[in-house]
């Protein structure tokens, strides 16, 4: 796994797994339970979702709007469907929600017409496609289910802690890495 910083400006159709993935597939490694019925929102190559069927023995079921990525998590033998958000899953279908949106805020200076670009930007403030996730959710979610969620503080961790409340969650942060740029946390979502 390459770090993030290293893959600047690399071209890609396809977001590789990066510091982000390794700390969303570890909390997740520590919760997902054997049987639990997983969906991995915005998959990028698979790499979280196979890890985390790989380790914890839960089915997995893997997202994504870019039909690149789907292609590679497919590859990786993770069962992928194209999709926008949970749009095609069925009401109470999933025991645990892993997503790691993308959450840069928008810089029209760096700004691309491409795949990374959509994996990457969350918009002006970071947050355009983590909302609409947020707000949607809590359909997917079986009765005990929860949500695991990184966020950055680019897209400012208390922003998306207090729409998750609005949105009948209560949200409590598991685990959180600092670098030089962003300090990056996972937050774990249960219906309140």
């Amino acid at each position: 796994m390459t770090d993030l910083a290293e893959r600047r400006g690399v071209e890609t159709e396809v977001y590789q797994p990066a510091e982000d993935s390794a700390l969303l597939a570890s909390v997740a490694e520590d919760a997902v339970e054997s049987g639990d019925r997983v969906l991995e929102v915005g998959t990028g190559s698979g790499w979280v979702a196979e890890r985390v069927a790989t380790e914890t023995g839960a089915d997995v079921v893997a997202s994504d709007v870019n039909p690149h990525a789907t292609r590679q998590a497919r590859d990786r033998g993770v069962a992928a469907v194209r999709a926008d958000l949970v749009a095609p899953f069925r009401d109470g279908a999933f025991d645990v929600v892993l997503f790691n949106p993308p959450y840069l805020p928008e810089d029209a200076a760096a700004a691309r017409d491409d795949w990374m670009e959509t994996a990457l930007t969350g918009g002006e403030d970071g947050r355009a496609v983590v909302d609409p996730f947020v707000e949607s959710v809590s359909r997917v979610l079986a009765a005990d289910g929860y949500v695991l969620v990184l966020v950055s503080s680019l897209t400012g961790v208390d922003e998306v802690v207090e729409l998750a409340g609005e949105c009948g969650f209560s949200a409590v942060a598991l685990r959180e890495e600092s670098y030089p740029f962003e300090t990056l946390s996972v937050l774990k979502l249960v219906p309140a």
